[in-house]
Parts: structure tokens; sequence; C-alpha cells
């Protein structure tokens, strides 16, 4: 399945819906989504992962370069990451750097 990033900004948020797998192929993609981002300065990154079926290790890479680009001070928020994702996320300790909720209400400022 072909990989897929759409990032749209709202405000200070910073929201990339993702889609497919996000492998070594797709990484460079995934990252050209976050610098584009972190050109808006976000206080949040919302990554919208109900479609991504994958993760490898390039694309837990993307993550970290995310944290290092925008500042030690973004908010990243892993929204609905689907099973296989989540165990990536907890193999790698991944989880502990991020917020991993259930679902995303756009009309608030935070995800919740």
């Amino acid at each position: 399945m072909a990989f897929n990033a759409i990032l749209e900004m709202t405000g200070r948020i910073a929201k990339i819906t993702l889609s497919g797998e996000l492998d070594a192929s797709a990484a460079p993609a995934f990252r050209a989504e976050i610098e584009r981002a972190a050109e808006q300065r976000p206080k949040h990154l919302v990554l919208l992962m109900h479609d991504l079926k994958y993760i490898a290790s390039a694309g837990l890479r993307v993550l970290i370069f995310a944290k290092q680009k925008m500042g030690a001070n973004i908010d990243i928020y892993a929204i609905a990451p689907q099973e296989q994702v989540l165990e990536t996320f907890r193999m790698t300790g991944f989880h502990y750097s991020i917020q991993i909720l259930d679902a995303y209400d756009a009309d608030e400022m935070d995800p919740r």
C-alpha cells in the first residue's frame, strides 16, 4: 500500500494525516511534510494514524527529527494508531516520547 502524508495547519497545530506503510522508501516524503510543518513553528504536532498500517525504524527516525527540528517544547500526539504501529512504539520505547490518544477534537486547542 502506498504511503501518503497530508499536512494541514490550524493555528499553532500541525496536523499530518498518515496512511499506508511508512517504510524507508516513504520516510523522505514524511520528512518533507515535517519540514514544511516546522516552518510554521507549531506548538503541537498531531499525527492522525488511523490508516497507517506500518511504521519502520526510518519512520521513527523522522519522528525523532521532528522533535529536534521543532524543539523540545513541541507536543507530539499519535492519534488512533493501529496495533502494529503501537507495538512498534512500545518495542522501541518511543511511546514514552509522545502522547497516544484514541481521538482528536479539532474544535479544542489541544487534542484529547
